[in-house]
């Protein structure tokens, strides 16, 4: 495979042909904000906070999904591209219930992570108030879709790696949502194997370990990891 050469924020970079700018960058050392990535399962460019410039391109695109090309000058954190991922993450605030005092995930969230990253101490823009259930019909978990940001990374881990396929994207816009089954309660879909990935993945507090309560969550990204890489190299069959 060919490789590629290219520069990230002045930083010569050369990576293989078919990379991701956001591979690439993290292979410089140089960090991207990101919600909606997971090592491991393929990427969606949901979360728009990896967003760069590249010269020559009159838009934004998103680092994940985009491949390097011979000869690409890309600036991951111009004033333009902070403003940007600040409004982004003041508007998934404003656009669902986050009280961060009372999550399970307190402290261990990756939305906190970013909001700090990003320098958003508040939102400009009104809350929602969205009234959104929470379904804990589930022997083992529970969804609270008031944390859910739509990342879909709960899709893509279910799908991917468990091969369940348990969870979807239903409806459209801002009734948009995580259901599970044919939107049936959780506790209902037979094809759930109860393995927790969608837990571990889970960037928020939103999917949960019944019995968690404030700040006690706990998640394992190396686990998810391992699994991945297992599977592209044939360690195990099913």
């Amino acid at each position: 495979m060919s490789v590629k050469t290219l520069t990230i924020d002045g930083i010569d970079v050369a990576v293989e042909e078919g990379t991701s700018i956001l591979k690439a960058a993290e292979e410089a050392g140089v960090k991207i904000p990101k919600l909606c990535h997971l090592e491991g399962v393929s990427d969606v460019g949901a979360c728009r906070l990896c967003l760069v410039e590249i010269k020559g391109i009159n838009r934004l695109l998103p680092a994940c999904v985009t491949e390097v090309s011979e000869g690409m000058e890309v600036c991951t954190n111009s004033p333009q591209l902070q403003d940007y991922r600040r409004m982004t993450v003041e508007l998934l605030f404003a656009e669902g219930n986050h009280v961060c005092a009372v999550c399970v995930a307190n402290g261990n969230c990756e939305l906190q992570d970013v909001a700090i990253e990003v320098g958003m101490d508040h939102s400009r823009f009104p809350y929602r108030f969205p009234e959104r259930e929470v379904d804990i019909t589930h022997p083992k978990f529970g969804i609270d879709h008031n944390r859910c940001i739509l990342c879909t990374r709960c899709v893509r881990v279910c799908a991917e790696i468990e091969g369940a396929h348990v969870w979807d994207v239903g409806y459209r816009g801002a009734a948009a949502k995580v259901i599970t089954g044919l939107n049936q309660p959780w506790g209902e879909v037979d094809a759930c194997t109860s393995c927790g990935k969608c837990v571990d993945a889970c960037p928020t507090g939103s999917i949960f370990r019944k019995g968690t309560t404030t700040a006690e969550m706990q998640r394992d990204r190396e686990k998810l990891e391992f699994l991945a890489e297992a599977r592209g190299k044939h360690q195990w069959t099913r």
